[in-house]
């Protein structure tokens, strides 16, 4: 192992022998919830309110994920987090050939308004916030949400939470695209632009640094990358003619935890304050505006099959560092999800870490309890430098949207970089190599049969579509098609095609015979 890994971050910044007051940044901070907000968006942050714990679940069919919730709100988690399956995300219902071997696989899926009345039967939606990861089909599953909610009786105004609707780092990082880049773009506006209208307390966006990191990012990258999509959505929804103090206190962010927990701290510092800074100047925000909230998922990537149980110390490790950094949200890894969708013993566990560290640590009794550490302040400065450098380098390609590639050769080169380090032992990873076992104890993790599940679900899409009146979905879908053409908001035709029970496949065909699809 060469001397020169020893001395480097995760994302390599070099780091010195020792920290003192030359390295500036120590003195003068702003206090907790003063602009630019470095410390943290609220004056006494976790003393008055603890994060939201938002645990992230979805598999098989709509009832055994309603019955995952069921449970991890009875073990105290405090928000749900849906998690769809691919041919969910990628716009296609359960029946279409491409789906074939995917449903359920590595999330819920939902093809129609009966499907997501079941994912949420029993569950107050007044109550608990949800979030959705969804992005290219965002609309759509808003939309089913919404009539759901409708049916409960729950007003628009009472609905608490998170549609991720971030489409551009699909093209970075992710790959769950659909449409050409312009009118993905122009998708995502029409829910912004919906939510601000109609949604007051319902994140329009949720602006992911997370897959770009688990797509092999370095932290500094991280935040640049996420920030300067974030301003593109900003750019595009005042450009449809939204006030900017009407949406931008709803925008929200998601970020990774890995495994240098300092770094990982000042990162999310230092997107704090640049979001606020680039805020401020671009744009003359209030400082409501400025405010970077954001939700955090431990690290996946960095989960190993080897020896999982180590996994239960990296991720308690990640979650401390987004505590200390100041999340609003968070969401902690089963130890087994390297080998498969967590069990519900892993699940438990993962509620647990959080509510440990909620209740035990101490991380909760002070607002950034690392603000002043010359090193964490040194770091902030630093991460926060090669973010803005980045960001510029955007700005002269066009911003987001048209820095696509640039992005991904980033990203690529980044994560060869840490591969290699593993591989040449530079970068160390407990028992993958180094202090590795010859002969492990095989952790059981039971796996349902995907076969029947699919079987199962394709019947029910064809009940479904047998007992709706099918010209009453063909007009509400050509409605889609109309409003596609003309450039009017899509959201209120989605909705009423979900009420005349359009499946989510047939509007997304509708907008796919539009638009056409992305080509990489």
């Amino acid at each position: 192992m060469s001397s020169e890994r020893r001395f480097r971050t995760g994302s390599g910044i070099e780091v010195g022998a020792f920290y003192d007051a030359d390295a500036g940044d120590a003195e003068g901070l702003e206090r907790p919830g003063q602009f630019p907000f470095t410390r943290g968006i609220y004056p006494d942050m976790y003393r008055g309110r603890l994060w939201t714990m938002r645990q992230y679940a979805g598999f098989g069919t709509a009832q055994e994920t309603n019955e995952r919730y069921h449970y991890l709100l009875a073990q105290g988690t405090t928000g749900l987090s849906v998690a769809f399956d691919l041919p969910t995300q990628m716009g296609y219902d359960s029946d279409h050939p491409i789906a074939g071997g995917e449903v359920g696989r590595v999330g819920v899926s939902i093809d129609t308004i009966e499907d997501m009345r079941t994912l949420f039967d029993g569950i107050a939606l007044d109550q608990v916030s949800t979030s959705m990861t969804i992005n290219s089909t965002a609309a759509i599953l808003l939309a089913l949400y919404l009539c759901v909610a409708d049916e409960k009786g729950v007003g628009r105004n009472g609905l608490a939470g998170t549609v991720q609707n971030d489409v551009l780092k699909e093209y970075i990082a992710r790959g769950t695209y659909i449409y050409p880049v312009d009118p993905s773009l122009r998708l995502a506006t029409d829910v912004i632009t919906f939510c601000a209208r109609e949604m007051p307390a319902w994140n329009s966006i949720s602006i992911s640094g997370y897959h770009i990191r688990e797509a092999g990012s370095t932290a500094p990258q991280e935040v640049a990358f996420t920030l300067a999509n974030g301003l593109t959505y900003v750019e595009s929804v005042l450009a449809a003619g939204v006030p900017l103090e009407d949406f931008a206190p709803r925008l929200s962010f998601f970020f990774a935890a890995h495994n240098d927990l300092l770094e990982e701290v000042a990162k999310f510092r230092a997107a704090r304050r640049l979001w606020a800074l680039v805020m401020k100047e671009r744009f003359g925000a209030s400082d409501r505006s400025c405010q970077l909230r954001f939700h955090t998922q431990t690290g996946g990537s960095t989960l190993t099959a080897q020896q999982p149980l180590n996994n239960v110390v990296r991720v308690t490790i990640q979650a401390l560092a987004a505590t200390l950094g100041g999340t609003q949200s968070l969401h902690t890894n089963g130890f087994d999800e390297a080998l498969a969708l967590p069990t519900e013993s892993a699940a438990k566990l993962a509620v647990r870490t959080q509510q440990i560290l909620a209740h035990e640590s101490g991380v909760t009794n002070t607002a950034d309890p690392l603000a002043g550490s010359y090193y964490v302040e040194a770091l902030t400065r630093e991460i926060e430098d090669v973010a803005r450098a980045y960001l510029e380098e955007i700005d002269g390609l066009g911003g987001a949207s048209k820095a696509i590639g640039f992005m991904q050769d980033q990203i690529h080169e980044s994560a060869y970089r840490h591969q290699k380090e593993i591989e040449e032992k530079e970068r160390l990873v407990v028992g993958v190599n180094v202090f590795e076992e010859d002969e492990e104890d095989p952790i059981s993790v039971p796996s349902p049969d995907f076969s029947e599940l699919e079987q199962d679900q394709k019947r029910r899409l064809d009940d479904f579509k047998a007992g709706r009146d099918s010209a009453d979905s063909s007009q509400a879908l050509e409605g889609v098609r109309s409003v596609a053409r003309s450039g009017d908001n899509l959201m209120p035709p989605i909705i009423a095609a979900v009420k005349a029970s359009a499946t989510l496949g047939e509007i997304s065909e509708v907008l796919r015979e539009e638009w056409g699809t992305h080509k990489s």
